[in-house]
């Protein structure tokens, strides 16, 4: 076999275990020897289409079988996938796939209009809807092997980033860099054959593909794919499919516990529970400690396919809060502007280096050469270790509050208003002030039936906070502005309530 990336895989797994069931979407499953079959009419189908190595294959669409086969299809032929966010306006997959290049795009029913008015000059020349014209395309081609030759060094997908700030950029991942992503979850999450994940996170998100869905394929488990999100749906699907494995973002673990059936549920079948994208707000850890489970908390980014840190079930209690050590196969600093380590307690940006780290950004090499220094990719975000070596996330360095020559971190200020038991969510950002440069303010949904006082919330924080790090004014809002995989759009946060007076 010639195909040394991600799309063989299929095919590795079909002659190991084809009987086992890969995916699980509605009522219909699909095992590992028919997954294999698919992905190769699909990798046929396009091919036959005109789609050859290196071209990009895009998906937009939901949770679906059609986005894993879409994404090994690519694979199979040496092609490149783009996965696109289901959140975005138009203009915004315009953007991203006349970026990118793409020449075929595969979507779901839902978006047929906003495919249908896509500008001519995206370049876009094949158009697939999955449903009865995929099944028919699928239907159409043969099962033959396809044996393109592929590196571990090629580019295997174009993840664009969340785009929180400026323009999204693509990230250029490698089949290396999946693959060593993957390896590391085997090994530091202790992946079983038998796991049964729950991938109620996008997938075209980093971490609901990279840190969840590709390695339990790898080993052989099973994917239970739900195309949105529901908190008490949730809780049916751990119990119905006995789920082993879960990842979230914390939003999506505090809606879950809020759930009136919380407290009664089954959740005697799960065994991981990891959540990342931001960190975890200590009375949610406690919450799910009060039912038996301990989350395992990471660190990553886009660029680094995306596992950088992970706290073990060890030390999730001992050391809660931190994001952890490096995973098995990764290296990671906290650094001075010099590159210099930090000391045990002082504050630096960390930095990464693995063969999990991109290459580069697609199409922008002088991004790329400024997101690297000596070989280490620069994440942009502040933290600092204690004496174990363990990795402290404190913030972004651009959300980072200056106020009067004190360095602010929103996060520490966000974890104990979240403590208060009429806060939903929250977000603390800077705004001018004349007297200090800037101050921090708060901006809170408030927990369903509550009506919130902003003074008796400043007033909570007497004692908890330094005086200088107590927000200086409380705005009550309905919701807050998120992506699509729950990471708060702190960027449109300040553009509604950055001004001096709210």
């Amino acid at each position: 076999m010639r195909n040394e990336g991600l799309g063989s895989w299929p095919a590795r797994r079909a002659r190991k275990t084809p009987h086992r069931t890969a995916l699980i979407h509605g009522e219909q499953s699909t095992d590992y020897r028919t997954l294999y079959a698919r992905v190769t009419r699909l990798a046929h189908a396009l091919r036959a289409r005109g789609v050859r190595r290196g071209d990009r294959i895009a998906h937009l669409g939901p949770n679906h079988p059609a986005h894993l086969e879409t994404l090994f299809a690519a694979g199979t032929l040496g092609a490149v996938f783009v996965p696109l966010n289901t959140r975005l306006t138009g203009p915004e997959i315009a953007y991203q796939l006349a970026d990118s290049g793409a020449k075929a795009l595969i979507h779901g029913p839902a978006h047929a209009g906003l495919v249908a008015h896509l500008p001519g000059e995206t370049g876009v020349r094949i158009r697939i809807e999955t449903g009865d014209a995929y099944e028919q395309a699928l239907a159409g081609a043969p099962d033959e092997p396809i044996d393109e030759p592929v590196t571990p060094d090629d580019t295997c997908i174009i993840m664009y980033t969340s785009g929180t700030t400026g323009r999204p950029k693509g990230a250029m991942l490698t089949h290396a860099n999946l693959t060593w992503n993957a390896v590391n979850v085997l090994v530091d999450h202790d992946l079983i054959a038998d796991e049964r994940a729950l991938v109620s996170a996008p997938l075209f998100h980093t971490a609901g593909l990279n840190m969840l869905t590709l390695p339990v394929l790898l080993k052989g488990g099973t994917c239970v794919l739900v195309e949105a999100f529901d908190p008490e749906t949730t809780l049916e699907l751990i119990e119905r499919h006995r789920i082993t494995f879960m990842f979230g973002v914390p939003t999506m673990f505090d809606r879950i516990a809020r759930q009136p059936r919380w407290p009664s549920a089954d959740l005697s079948s799960l065994r991981l529970l990891t959540c990342g994208g931001s960190p975890v707000p200590t009375p949610l850890i406690a919450a799910y400690q009060q039912r038996g489970l301990t989350f395992l908390q990471g660190y990553g980014m886009t660029e680094a396919a995306p596992g950088a840190l992970f706290l073990d079930t060890e030390h999730a209690v001992a050391k809660s809060g931190a994001a952890g050590v490096p995973h098995f196969f990764s290296d990671v600093r906290v650094v001075r502007p010099d590159l210099t380590p930090v000391d045990v307690g002082e504050t630096g940006e960390v930095v990464v280096r693995g063969p999990h780290v991109m290459p580069g950004y697609w199409g922008l090499p002088e991004e790329t050469e400024a997101a690297f220094a000596d070989g280490w990719f620069r994440s942009g975000d502040a933290a600092r270790i204690d004496d174990d070596g363990y990795v402290y996330i404190v913030d972004r360095m651009k959300d980072m509050i200056i106020s009067g020559g004190e360095n602010i971190y929103p996060a520490e200020i966000e974890d104990l208003l979240l403590t208060h038991p009429g806060i939903a969510e929250c977000a603390v950002i800077g705004v001018p002030d004349d007297t200090w440069g800037e101050v921090p303010r708060a901006v809170v949904v408030p927990a369903a039936g509550t009506v919130l006082d902003p003074q008796e919330v400043l007033a909570s924080l007497a004692g908890r906070l330094a005086k200088y790090k107590i927000p200086k004014s409380v705005v009550v809002t309905d919701e807050l502005p998120r992506t699509a995989s729950g990471k708060l759009l702190k960027t449109r946060v300040r553009h509604h309530y950055g001004t001096p007076t709210p």
